[in-house]
């Protein structure tokens, strides 16, 4: 399927030009270069615009295997990717960077050589091919496959030397080296004055336009970190209290984990306000008048405050890696696990148990929001993981504007690239130790919620499975750096700015000015027209819209929580606080370790049920308009199968299953969601109403 990946346009160099990297087989093809016709036939397919300083360093023909029928083909090894290009097939000038057949050398997760039934060598970079060979495999960190058989008759060498290019070329790549801009026929269209597909909150402007869309007159945008002197992983702008001063604002923020102090997320129509903040440092000493400005601005305005700790029941950083490596693992075609334990293979994983605990937590937050008017704060040490997850989960449950495409890119945009959340570093660019893809565990979040609630989804699974692809394709800047400060310096924004050391301030990596506009939501730049009208889920019932939602500010839809309250929720219980500081005669429960915290004991009610009364008066107080919440029992969570099982030929094809029970179950489930898909028109009137060229740029 084309969702597995996008690619990147050649500039052909022949193999004669590239003597450093020291392929050599054991026949010493070294310097043979490439024979000169079918150099032009691969410049003729290849060369149609592409990155910059990209070149061919070897190629081999060969035949796909894994599907029906076999492909016949050519592989390519680049400095920056491999790409399978099959005989006959040519690159869309419209589209140079969409191609199923690439894999980015950061994408590679695991390289295998294969010799006969038995033979099988696996190549780590800088490893040496002890033999010629017959087959390999390449095993995406995206969960594809790229599996290729070379050709006899004299071509052995070649075959050697691709193999080997690969393993060099891995071995000198990192993705935090490789983006080195885009140069394009589409991006040729872009300009000073190119607006881009979303805000990218790069600006006070847009930080006041998305203020005034939420109606969050409380707040108002702070420059107070417009040159990255308070926070280095922090917006230069973001929202604060409207009482708030600057001045406070800053002696405030000192004193929270890398100076990450509170501010305002979402603000819901009903009245209630979605903090997140990070942790606090207790070994600061504030005065006074900073007490009081960490207080009103965790108050925000309410007299109901709720301190929510983010981590408590949630899995840590490691387990996400440990669970999403099992996960891939499993899901290899070759895995060793037989077919009647595999399902308990899964659990074992112990992926889809922390993707209900994230549902399940965020659904919690979500009632909290909405039952009463008050300040919900999610509190993380270091505020740039779980907080931007369960931030923007909420945000989904309670908000229909954010399951548009529109608003769900502005989502992600705000809450996860603007916010600082370290995608560099989480998915392994950096090379540092704390590797963890939560922005994947969000992504996975999301499809469990396309699965339950079809209709209430502008996007489909393949807008998710682009975006879930797009994490380790070096195009753009959104997913190659950790902060905004990292990006602005790459791409020469702040030039002119002096930075001020901060606590978690890291350096940017060198590289290239590019054109700060572009972004992964530019999909036109990389899918076809064809492509991105399936990024729109034909079952989402237009009356679900935000013009239909209620009213900004509803009086009668929330009621003010009691006076002067604090709470902290953790385990799925509320607990009375004190106070809000950990600076006060006591500390706060926020600021110890949690093996000292009091635990209340777990109702068997959720928290919906306490908050609205048993599941049998649901008949009578219904749901607030707008709210999703998501079951989270065994069967209800469910593995993403496009997207964890592409390596399966089968999956590749489709997924149609090879039994009668396997369709069966496939029925089954098309069968619930024809159930759940009530859509007032039909999806042949949403094909007519919509093209590719609307679909991504209406505004809500």
């Amino acid at each position: 399927m084309w969702w597995g990946g996008r690619g990147q346009s050649f500039n052909i160099a022949p193999q004669k030009e590239e003597p450093e990297m020291g392929l050599s087989g054991p026949k010493s093809v070294q310097g043979t270069g490439m024979p000169e016709p079918r150099s032009r036939q691969l410049g003729s397919c290849l060369a149609s615009g592409g990155l910059p300083g990209e070149r061919i360093l070897a190629w081999a023909p060969g035949v796909r295997k894994g599907l029906e029928p076999e492909m016949p083909g050519t592989l390519i090894c680049s400095n920056l990717r491999v790409t399978f290009q099959p005989c006959g097939w040519q690159r869309s000038q419209e589209t140079p960077l969409s191609s199923e057949y690439d894999f980015s050398l950061a994408n590679i997760g695991r390289l295998e050589a294969v010799n006969g039934p038995s033979r099988v060598q696996l190549l780590r970079p800088g490893s040496l091919l002890k033999f010629i060979p017959e087959e390999i495999l390449i095993h995406g960190q995206d969960f594809r496959l790229l599996r290729v058989g070379f050709e006899a008759g004299g071509l052995e060498p070649q075959a050697f030397q691709v193999t080997m290019a690969i393993v060099q070329a891995r071995a000198q790549n990192s993705l935090a080296q490789q983006y080195a801009g885009i140069t394009l026929s589409k991006a040729g269209q872009s300009s000073d004055s190119r607006k881009p597909p979303i805000p990218l909150l790069e600006t006070i402007e847009d930080w006041e336009t998305e203020r005034k869309k939420q109606a969050a007159r409380g707040w108002r945008v702070s420059t107070v970190n417009e040159r990255f002197d308070v926070a280095t992983s922090l917006p230069r702008y973001f929202w604060v209290p409207n009482r708030t001063l600057d001045s406070e604002v800053r002696r405030a923020f000192g004193h929270f984990h890398q100076g990450r102090g509170p501010r305002l997320s979402w603000h819901h129509p009903g009245g209630s306000d979605l903090l997140r903040c990070g942790g606090f440092y207790t070994a600061s000493d504030p005065n006074k008048e900073d007490i009081r400005a960490v207080e009103s601005m965790l108050q925000a305005g309410h007299s109901d405050v709720v301190l929510v700790d983010t981590m408590d029941e949630l899995p840590s950083l490691a387990d996400v890696q440990l669970a999403h490596l099992r996960l891939r693992a499993l899901c290899l075609p070759d895995s060793s696990v037989a077919e009647d334990k595999w399902l308990s293979a899964l659990e074992g994983t112990r992926w889809l148990d922390y993707t209900r605990s994230c549902l399940r937590k965020a659904s919690d937050i979500s009632v909290l929001v909405t039952s009463r008017v008050r300040s919900v704060v999610l509190q993380e040490r270091g505020d740039r993981d779980f907080n931007g997850l369960l931030s923007s989960l909420v945000q989904l449950l309670s908000a229909p504007e954010a399951r548009t495409l529109l608003g769900f890119q502005s989502l992600v945009q705000r809450e996860w690239v603007a916010a600082g959340h370290p995608f560099l570093t989480r998915l392994g660019g950096s090379g540092a130790s704390e590797e963890a893809p939560v922005f994947l565990l969000f992504l996975d979040c999301v499809w469990q919620l396309l699965q339950q609630f079809p209709a209430e989804f502008e996007f489909s699974e393949f807008f998710l499975l682009a975006l879930h692809d797009s994490v380790r394709v070096p195009d753009t800047l959104t997913f190659l750096r950790d902060t905004p400060w990292e990006r602005g310096k790459q791409s020469g924004q702040f030039n002119n700015y002096t930075q001020v050391y901060t606590a978690g301030y890291s350096q940017p990596l060198a590289g290239s000015p590019i054109n700060p506009q572009l972004s992964v939501w530019d999909w036109n730049l990389r899918y076809s027209n064809k492509q991105i009208l399936q990024f729109h889920n034909p079952g989402y019932d237009p009356e679900h819209c935000p013009d239909s939602w209620l009213p900004r500010q509803q009086p009668s839809f929330m009621v003010p929580g009691p006076p002067s309250s604090v709470w902290l929720f953790s385990r799925g219980a509320l607990t009375p606080l004190n106070q809000l500081c950990p600076w006060r005669d006591s500390p706060s429960l926020l600021a110890v370790s949690s093996r000292w915290l009091p635990r209340p004991a777990i109702s068997s009610e959720s928290l919906a049920d306490q908050e609205w009364g048993l599941p049998s008066h649901w008949g009578a107080c219904p749901l607030p308009p707008g709210l999703l919440l998501p079951g989270c029992l065994g069967p209800q969570i469910r593995l993403w199968r496009r997207c964890y099982l592409r390596g399966r030929p089968e999956v590749q094809m489709g997924l149609s299953a090879p039994t009668i029970s396997g369709l069966q179950e496939e029925l089954s489930h098309l069968q619930e969601l024809l159930r759940k898909w009530t859509p007032r028109i039909s999806p042949e009137d949403h094909s007519k109403k919509r093209n590719p060229n609307t679909i991504l740029s209406q505004s809500c």
